[in-house]
């Protein structure tokens, strides 16, 4: 009988030791190794076609000697998914979907395993019996009959049907539920994990098919597992949204073959996940009269420009300490914004309460919204309400300089197209911007003195 073997992971990295320590020698982290059992063999040899195949991989080569494929991208049949990719999905490509649970994770995936066209899909899942993804599936559209259900959880048990079936992308959910024979410990341990994910990497690289992995979550918000599995993958996609909001963000963190931080907006209804093409319509609300303390800021979330709606309320505090809460919105971010206010417009901002919401339940981190932030502040404590039909994108500086903001003739150009009169931006982007841009007035500041006078006009 094999003797038991034990080691020590890092929880964070996946960094192994025959004892346990304090503090990771890998990432740094204290109290982060767990114990787990591992029964491995000598050595695993990757399947491959041939010697001939195993030896080339193995030589060193010049690089303009490399031979390139012609990869054709695959659509996934949303526009939104594809964009969020970098233009489709790559052959070969390892996908990892992470987000919370009840978002959405496997409503999304099985609409893209049915919505794919003319592919032959399999649908893997370690959680649902076919009878539950067939209840799921009759309330979704999609096309039913090249996408097939497996329900199982080995690993090598998953791989030899994919090899029978020949499939053109794999969907796997999720990847905690999986076990390797090789590895003893418990499916979802870190070494499980690890293996697991290195098994689905090989058989996608070799056969050039693309397989999408389900991840869950921590209570921390990051994907469960060690954060090896997170390099290993080519891309990694995270799910976000509020489970008391319909609308879904699907955010590409990183993407080997696009930019990262692009954005995907969905809406959930009873018959699935459906695109939200136009994101600023949603985000902006529609007022029958003019109300103080709501500015339209002109934001960016990767490559893609919306307007949204930013709501704020300054009101005479009735404690010692004035309150800030924030919603959607860097708590840290606004008390810079509310010192430069106090100091450069003599506002007493010290004795008031700062209420901060984003409209639509989204969250922002563009700094090209400080001037929408500002502005509506600034409508809030004097009660005026901010002129219709006009937008902000700028960042203010700690001594009150307007500083421009990223793609400011994007913005611009996302203002206009949705009706704004007028757009206050940097003076500094002046010099950026090409040409007039029709339909739409520009507004230049270079101090936040200008953007007050603003308000305070109405102009």
């Amino acid at each position: 009988m094999a003797k038991t073997k034990k080691s020590w992971f890092c929880k964070n990295c996946g960094s192994e030791s025959p004892k346990w320590l304090g503090r990771c020698p890998d990432c740094g982290e204290w109290n982060t190794f767990v114990e787990e059992v591992i029964s491995k063999p000598s050595r695993y040899e990757a399947p491959s076609s041939g010697d001939g195949e195993r030896t080339s991989r193995s030589t060193p080569i010049p690089l303009n000697e490399v031979r390139q494929r012609e990869l054709v991208r695959i659509d996934m049949g949303y526009p939104e998914v594809n964009r969020v990719l970098g233009g489709g999905l790559v052959p070969g490509s390892l996908v990892l979907l992470g987000g919370e649970p009840g978002i959405g994770k496997s409503t999304l995936s099985l609409q893209l395993a049915m919505r794919v066209s003319g592919l032959k899909v399999l649908y893997v899942s370690g959680e649902e019996s076919p009878e539950q993804i067939k209840l799921r599936a009759d309330r979704l559209s999609g096309n039913t009959e090249n996408c097939y259900i497996l329900s199982e959880t080995s690993c090598e048990t998953i791989v030899d049907r994919m090899r029978q079936l020949n499939p053109d992308m794999v969907v796997i959910d999720s990847i905690q539920t999986l076990y390797s024979d090789t590895i003893e410990s418990s499916p979802g341990s870190i070494s499980q994990i690890r293996e697991c994910a290195a098994i689905l990497m090989r058989y996608a690289k070799q056969t050039m098919t693309p397989i999408f992995i389900i991840g869950h979550i921590t209570k921390d918000g990051t994907i469960a597992g060690p954060k090896i599995l997170e390099h290993i993958v080519d891309v990694v996609f995270q799910f976000e949204g509020d489970p008391n909001n319909i609308y879904r963000l699907l955010r590409s963190v990183k993407n080997r073959f696009g930019a990262t931080s692009e954005i995907g907006v969905f809406e959930m209804r009873g018959d699935g996940l459906k695109e939200v093409e136009n994101p600023s319509e949603i985000l902006l609300s529609h007022h029958d009269e003019p109300l103080s303390g709501i500015a339209i800021g002109a934001t960016m979330d990767g490559a893609r420009p919306y307007m949204i709606e930013v709501q704020a309320l300054a009101s005479a505090t009735a404690y010692g300490t004035p309150q800030r809460t924030t919603t959607g919105f860097d708590g840290k971010r606004l008390s810079m914004l509310l010192a430069v206010i106090e100091k450069r417009l003599n506002f007493r901002m010290g004795t008031k309460d700062v209420f901060l919401n984003i409209a639509g339940g989204f969250k922002v981190s563009d700094p090209g919204l400080d001037a929408a932030v500002v502005a509506s502040i600034l409508s809030s404590a004097l009660d005026k309400p901010v002129a219709e039909r006009t937008a902000f994108a700028g960042e203010i500086g700690l001594s009150g300089e307007v500083r421009p903001a990223s793609r400011t003739e994007q913005r611009i150009m996302e203002a206009s197209r949705l009706g704004f009169e007028r757009i206050v931006v940097s003076s500094y982007a002046k010099k950026g911007l090409s040409g007039t841009k029709k339909g739409i007035e520009i507004i230049y500041v270079s101090k936040i003195e200008e953007l007050a006078r603003i308000i305070a006009g109405a102009v």
